[in-house]
């Protein structure tokens, strides 16, 4: 038994800038909200692992106090942190449907090639599980993403960096740390896998170039396809030369 497991934003499509930022800044408008997001801004929110903590988060700065009228009690602020989620999850899945936030290079491709080298495949994401079913059937199609075990949302205490998601998955799945592969893209994602005992591939995205990684297996811009980008690699602490794109045979070969 072997798995590979993908986490979602950033690494089956580069969602954070051009779905869930757009769908939070959305929702805020169509709620009467008068707060937005920059770039910025949100890049510093991504430290934290999950929207609902991220909007959360907003309760307590000052900035956000002047513009809204935040409930003061718990019940309240956990109704309203319900009604923004939702909110924001079926415009995100809309925005997904579109086809305005293409799959990241090479995802499809690694996915079939892994099922066809008997790879258990999965997802484990800290998003909630009807936005990265999503992005998964948009990226991969129907017929791959039918393949996958989705572990997403709040079916765990803690959400990353904390390794339980994973933890979750992998005994979910049946297959020990040393037999799994992880592919992630933020810092946040690396830590939750590596502190599970599993070996990580980064692709970075659009918000995480600039992230430490030295805790990765290999580091690459993307997985790169025959039929267009190649991949760089940036880091390669396998041992295993890897050519223009990541194949499963590599992952074969980093597993050992």
């Amino acid at each position: 038994m072997k798995a590979l497991i993908f986490d979602c934003d950033g690494v089956l499509a580069d969602t954070e800038l051009h779905g869930h930022l757009v769908a939070f800044n959305r929702m805020w408008q169509n709620a009467g909200v008068p707060w937005r997001w920059s770039e910025e801004q949100y890049a510093e929110k991504l430290k934290i692992g999950g929207g609902k903590e991220r909007m959360r988060a907003l309760f307590s700065e000052p900035a956000f106090q002047a513009v809204y009228a935040v409930p003061k009690d718990e019940a309240g602020q956990k109704d309203l942190l319900a009604q923004w989620h939702a909110q924001k999850t079926a415009i995100y899945q809309e925005i997904i449907v579109s086809g305005s936030v293409p799959g990241r290079t090479g995802v499809k491709r690694l996915a079939e090639e892994a099922l066809a080298a008997g790879w258990s495949l999965a997802v484990a994401s800290t998003s909630a599980k009807p936005s990265v079913e999503a992005v998964l059937r948009f990226t991969v199609g129907d017929a791959v993403a039918s393949q996958f075990k989705v572990f997403a949302g709040d079916i765990v205490p803690k959400k990353k960096p904390a390794p339980d998601i994973y933890l979750f998955a992998l005994k979910e799945l049946g297959v020990p740390a040393d037999r799994s592969i992880a592919i992630e893209d933020s810092r946040n994602g690396l830590l939750a896998a590596t502190s599970a005992g599993i070996r990580t591939v980064v692709t970075t995205s659009y918000f995480t170039t600039g992230e430490g990684f030295n805790e990765a297996a290999l580091v690459l811009d993307s997985l790169g396809d025959p039929k267009g980008k190649d991949c760089t690699v940036l880091a390669n602490r396998t041992g295993h030369q890897i050519g223009p794109f990541l194949q499963a045979s590599d992952l074969d070969a980093i597993v050992g």
